[in-house]
């Protein structure tokens, strides 16, 4: 447990810091998971969440919740398998 004042504040700030990052971190991992459900399914609605995730992979990236490369490795990924509905 922190002595100082400034340390407790740090502490508190870095509990939120964590709980919006772990509930950012989720929801993409969510929002990825049922992208790749509707590939599967052959869902044509597919699309227009494609784009949602997309966003929340950019976001992510820029946010250092996820690192650059990763983020464009899983858009990457993603993007072909939509583009097989075709």
């Amino acid at each position: 447990m922190p002595n100082k004042k400034s340390a407790i504040k740090e502490l508190r700030k870095t509990i939120k810091r964590n709980a919006a990052n772990a509930k950012m971190s989720s929801k993409l991992k969510s929002l990825y998971k049922d992208n790749l459900k509707q590939v599967v399914a052959g869902d044509k609605k597919v699309k227009e969440d494609f784009k949602k995730t997309i966003k929340a992979i950019d976001k992510a990236a820029k946010k250092g919740i996820i690192k650059k490369n990763t983020a464009s490795r899983k858009k990457s990924r993603l993007m072909k398998k939509v583009n097989t509905l075709k």
